[in-house]
């Protein structure tokens, strides 16, 4: 089976035009396919603005991504089909239910409306959304929300699916639910690329990382590798020996 890159990220650098500094400096790293990756740092560190070129949601200031599906190089018209992106806030509208946003975000995709049935269905069946599957999202708890935005980043299958923050603010069932789905569909071949601040959540979940701070990578490897290189107990114990333990904004 083909291990090798899926995303390839050539000397990303990002300085918005108001900056004195860059937010991401000259940044090169290898996510293979089938990872479950984390892009992980303080706040501030430039996590989000790299997810945000990596979706192609911004253009970065200089440097190179390029994607892979079997050893093959998609084109930029390719990809919109291939990734999934689940941001932090929620995208979806809060006055419509949960099928009619699967409905409308699955349109954008082109499915065929038998397509489209069908994944909606089996979306809100994996994430315990079947019942309230034709109330307003409005109402739901945070939780159920996040289930919700997930299923839209979902809706189209994509090969390499983007995670901001998947289970902040929600409770340990939800949380617990999300991460358990989210380990079946990498088993099936889909890469994941994850950011985080719950360091125990990312260590179990995580193959290999990308520790970014003042938009520099400070480390990257697999966990158990990193964690033995710089004697450290946890993924925790890691973050705050690489970063420091001031505040930050």
């Amino acid at each position: 089976m083909y291990k090798g890159p899926s995303i390839q990220i050539e000397n990303i650098t990002q300085r918005y035009k108001s900056a004195q500094e860059d937010s991401l400096s000259n940044v090169t790293l290898q996510i293979n396919e089938g990872d479950v990756y984390g892009l992980l740092g303080p706040n501030g560190a430039g996590k989000t603005t790299l997810i945000s070129i990596l979706c192609g949601i911004i253009p970065p200031s200089y440097g190179n991504v390029n994607y892979y599906i079997g050893g093959k190089k998609i084109d930029e018209q390719e990809r919109r089909s291939l990734l999934g992106f689940v941001p932090q806030e929620y995208a979806f509208y809060q006055e419509l239910t949960p099928k009619q946003n699967l409905d409308y975000f699955g349109a954008m995709y082109n499915l065929s409306r038998a397509e489209l049935s069908v994944r909606i269905d089996e979306l809100l069946e994996e994430l315990g959304l079947t019942k309230v599957a034709n109330k307003e999202v409005s109402t739901f708890s945070g939780g159920m929300k996040r289930r919700v935005n997930l299923a839209i980043g979902l809706i189209h299958n994509p090969v390499i699916l983007f995670l901001d923050e998947p289970t902040v603010g929600v409770d340990v069932q939800s949380k617990n639910a999300i991460i358990k789905y989210l380990e079946e569909i990498n088993r099936t071949g889909t890469t994941i690329v994850y950011t985080s601040h719950h360091m125990s959540e990312a260590e179990e979940f995580c193959n290999r990382i990308a520790l970014i701070d003042h938009g520099k990578v400070v480390a990257e490897g697999g966990m158990s590798e990193l964690l033995e290189k710089n004697s450290a107990s946890s993924l925790q114990d890691l973050f705050i020996k690489l970063t420091g333990e001031e505040y930050r904004d």
